[in-house]
């Protein structure tokens, strides 16, 4: 049995893992690239297999840095299933197809603004494309075991994070390999805790946050403070969101600041996302999954105006009076919220508000790290407006935390690969696991094969 790294490898974006046996290959999740151009540019480049030898894909959650590749593996040849929880299902119904749309988008802009080194500047996928690939998805039940392909054996299990993320657990060849996908955290306000898993021969853990601690602070009684303030000297905060996890748990810490006159009431909140507003909808289906109840989900819903039409969008940026927007994406890769930068950044009396992980190379890691100007459809926008960051809506389990799950393990797996992680990020976590817990663990180079004996 041999395990192949094919992303998310000393980076957070790209996760693909392939693990092979004598007579099958088995995909564990298919994400695109994003940040630095060097990792961009492996979207474009070949499969390192052909598409149509894999026999399974399984998908650990619907964040695009584990989705987002699907539909171009698709359109390039792979004919097997796909399979997931039912919740990451429903999620990559909203998300793959707007990402097509995104990209298709994104492309026809680039033509006509004649900013593209290419000509013409053509879309990784389509959202036709994209929705061709939700043809071969097959959800499966938590905690149920499964045939993925021929002699190989799966499992999910629930790893909080994200509606529907899943640890995956396979067994073929008489030996288990777990992957982690992305640990939620346990003191999560939203999602629940993630399940332990007490055995593995192989373990591929996560590694987003592996060498920090997140912030203790009360995260809604930060947000408040920054909103009072900025609304105080009569500016906007515009907060660059995941439409997925990161905007809902926004909404509800908003809804109860609201509620307990930490905000004003009065403020006016802007959900400038259809796909995250279509993503709310889903906790009330998905209320297992989560810890709110029936009225806090109600009230997701309430609490933001939702903002639907480009137009509407448009005019927010004309809007003379303070207001909060929350808009994608969440690393500023792309989406309605580029429109409002380019609006308010050069602003000071204004707030970047970023709550989620910024990937090295993404505009949002320029601006969180101090960049005066970022580029923004060929042009370059100053930034003058106050940067903020809240570190307390991370979704990911910091090292403490990944520390605390791994300590499930009732013996040590054989190997431990760290992976999505920066390459300190990943080290941190490697050296701690070692030192804490006296397992062999390592970190995996961008295309390593590794034989598991």
């Amino acid at each position: 049995m041999k395990l192949e790294f094919f992303g998310g490898t000393q980076t957070v974006t790209g996760s693909k893992y392939l693990l092979s046996t004598d007579t099958t290959r088995v995909l564990v999740d298919c994400g695109l690239f994003q940040g630095h151009k060097p990792l961009r540019l492996r979207n474009r480049a070949p499969f390192p297999v052909p598409p149509a030898t894999i026999a399974a894909l399984l998908l650990t959650h619907a964040h695009l840095d584990h989705s987002g590749y699907i539909p171009l593996l698709v359109a390039n040849g792979y004919r097997g299933t796909i399979r997931c929880s039912e919740a990451t299902f429903e999620l990559c119904r909203i998300l793959l197809p707007d990402s097509g749309r995104l990209l298709e988008e994104e492309a026809e802009y680039a033509n006509r603004r004649g900013y593209s080194k290419h000509s013409p500047a053509l879309p990784l996928y389509t959202r036709e494309q994209a929705g061709r690939s939700l043809r071969q998805f097959r959800p499966v039940p938590f905690n149920e075991e499964f045939e993925a392909a021929p002699g190989v054996l799966a499992r999910l299990t629930s790893a909080g994070h994200i509606l529907g993320a899943a640890c995956v657990t396979l067994r073929a060849g008489g030996r288990t390999i777990v992957f982690s996908g992305d640990l939620g955290r346990p003191t999560d306000p939203v999602m629940r805790a993630p399940l332990p898993i007490e055995a593995a021969d192989y373990l591929v853990v996560e590694s987003t946050y592996g060498g920090r601690r997140h912030d203790p602070a009360d995260p809604q009684v930060v947000l408040a403070e920054i909103i009072n303030t900025t609304v105080s000297r009569g500016g906007k905060v515009i907060v660059p969101s995941f439409a997925v996890g990161r905007a809902q748990a926004l909404l509800h810490c908003i809804a109860e600041a609201k509620a307990s006159d930490a905000i004003s009431a009065q403020i006016p909140i802007y959900l400038n996302s259809p796909m995250a507003a279509n993503v709310t909808a889903l906790y009330r289906r998905f209320c297992a999954l989560h810890r709110l109840d029936d009225a806090a989900c109600r009230e997701l819903g309430r609490v933001a105006h939702i903002v639907n039409s480009p137009d509407e969008s448009r005019a927010l940026n004309e809007q003379a009076f303070p207001l909060v927007v929350i808009s994608a994406s969440g690393m500023v890769t792309g989406g309605r919220v580029l429109h409002h930068l380019v609006a308010w950044a050069p602003d000071p009396r204004n707030t970047i508000l970023f709550s989620g992980y910024q990937a090295g190379g993404t505009r949002g890691a320029s601006i969180l790290g101090g960049a005066a100007e970022v580029k923004i459809h060929g042009r370059m926008v100053p930034v003058r407006a106050q940067v903020a960051s809240l570190d307390g809506f991370s979704a990911h389990a910091d090292g403490d935390e990944i520390l605390q799950w791994l300590g499930h393990f009732k013996a040590p797996p054989r190997r431990t690969f760290v992976t999505h992680g920066e390459p300190a990020a990943a080290d941190a976590l490697r050296q701690r696991i070692q030192d804490t817990l006296g397992w062999r663990a390592e970190v995996p180079e961008y295309l390593e094969s590794i034989e598991l004996p």
